[in-house]
């Protein structure tokens, strides 16, 4: 799915006597080599896509038809899954021993599982040559411990859509391109205009923009070993940071309550200045707030003094249990290759994970007058440059974030000091690895 954050949401422990359940088959069983056949005599491959349909079935239909004419022994099932109903899906679907062959997954859910040893090892299976193809930061991405469990697919990057007009109203002439200037226009959009200059979410199961904030701010989240590292110098700055904010005025209440779906809606509804967003959000804009749109802009993502810069990644990885690694691993690499990628990123406005797709003349020669979504997509590209998946790779990384939102919550509303509760949110992740 284009949203890819939404899955990224999606928690693990609600199914862990599920999981349990595959950790025991995946640890006795072994990859088997035999080969399912289609009623043809062809290996049949069977690929999961998260919420594609309708808006990319011509462009998949395609896709399946030109590699099944290159590849007469293979026949390709696509199944496309709703987003809210892919982890419960391939979580039953492995333990049944009735995996898909190909999965579009992204590498936060799938390292958890990489982990138990659910997916394919696709060092054997990859050459260098074509895994060097890939951005290397980006490959970095769906590995775990060394070993590659995912090839990167497609690639989104936070941008700065701002509306013009409040901007001007509050007496801004440049985009705040860090988290201290951010503050500081916060202050002088709300005494100007009355109004918010932006919405973040501290919901626990919602958007991790504000840890991905951490580390831009140069916190270590957590150290070699998993414990929490977050309790340090950098840490206190970065949680003072975002309880100065709110107690200041210059969040909305919400923050507390409010996923990040809110601020879409209130920066469509003209209530906020700034959306930290991807560029696939501009036709929503503009489809669902015309006026906002007239005076929308974008500039690069906000950062710290670090200069680090996000990147969501969707990948397709390969069940270890697929019954023709093989064939699934060709069609992965089909999938992926530099002229798929680059077709289907101008197709669904996001950005390729090729060195070769990336350097296609599209995202760069963007003249000046161009309209804001091409603009869009030539400062996305440009910023894969200094983009990283900036979370660790954790198992029940969901409680982290859980321990440090709370933590926060507790601190904006004065039911603790900063100092505990940093304190209390290492102790809390802490505690999860004992």
């Amino acid at each position: 799915m284009i949203q890819s954050r939404k899955f990224k949401q999606l928690t693990i422990w609600a199914l862990l006597g599920l999981l349990t359940t595959w950790i025991i088959s995946c640890s006795t069983g072994n990859v088997s080599t035999s080969t399912k056949q289609a009623s043809s005599g062809a290996a049949k491959v069977e690929f999961w896509t998260m919420q594609l349909k309708p808006q990319f079935t011509d462009y998949f239909q395609s896709l399946i038809a030109n590699f099944e004419s290159q590849n007469s022994g293979i026949k390709i099932n696509w199944v496309d899954i709703p987003w809210a109903e892919m982890q419960n899906k391939i979580l039953t679907a492995v333990s049944a021993k009735t995996p898909p062959d190909v999965v579009n997954l992204n590498p936060d859910f799938a390292s958890q599982l990489a982990g138990r040893n659910a997916w394919l090892d696709l060092d054997t299976k990859v050459p260098n040559n074509v895994r060097s193809s890939y951005l290397p930061n980006i490959w970095k991405a769906s590995t775990l411990n060394g070993k590659s469990f995912g090839i990167p697919w497609y690639l989104t990057t936070r941008l700065t859509i701002y509306n013009t007009d409040l901007l001007k109203q509050a007496g801004i002439n440049k985009v705040p391109g860090t988290y201290t200037e951010l503050a500081q226009a916060a202050q002088q959009i709300k005494d100007k205009t009355g109004k918010y200059a932006f919405f973040v979410t501290f919901v626990p199961q919602d958007s991790g923009e504000v840890l991905e904030s951490f580390v831009q701010m140069g916190v270590n989240l957590v150290d070699a070993e998993g414990k929490a590292a977050f309790n340090s110098p950098q840490g206190k700055a970065a949680f003072q940071y975002w309880v100065d904010l709110y107690k200041k005025g210059l969040l909305p209440k919400e923050v507390l309550t409010q996923g990040h779906r809110h601020a879409i809606e209130l920066y469509q509804a003209g209530e906020t200045a700034l959306l930290a967003s991807g560029a696939e959000f501009l036709k929503q804009i503009s489809k669902n707030a015309p006026a906002i749109a007239k005076y929308s802009d974008i500039a690069p993502q906000i950062t710290g003094d670090t200069g680090k810069k996000n990147v969501a990644v969707m990948n397709v990885v390969i069940p270890r249990d697929t019954k023709q690694p093989d064939a699934a691993v060709k069609f992965a690499l089909f999938v992926t290759n530099d002229e798929n990628q680059l077709a289907f990123a101008k197709q669904a406005n996001v950005l390729p994970s090729t060195i070769k797709a990336l350097s296609d003349s599209y995202f760069k020669n963007v003249p000046a007058n161009a309209p804001t979504i091409d603009k869009a997509r030539a400062i996305s590209a440009s910023q894969l440059q200094q983009a990283e998946v900036l979370t660790p790779k954790l198992k029940n990384f969901n409680l982290l974030q859980k321990a440090i939102y709370e933590n926060l919550q507790a601190a904006m509303l004065d039911e603790k000091t900063v100092d505990k509760a940093l304190e209390d949110a290492a102790q809390e992740w802490n505690s999860t690895r004992s």
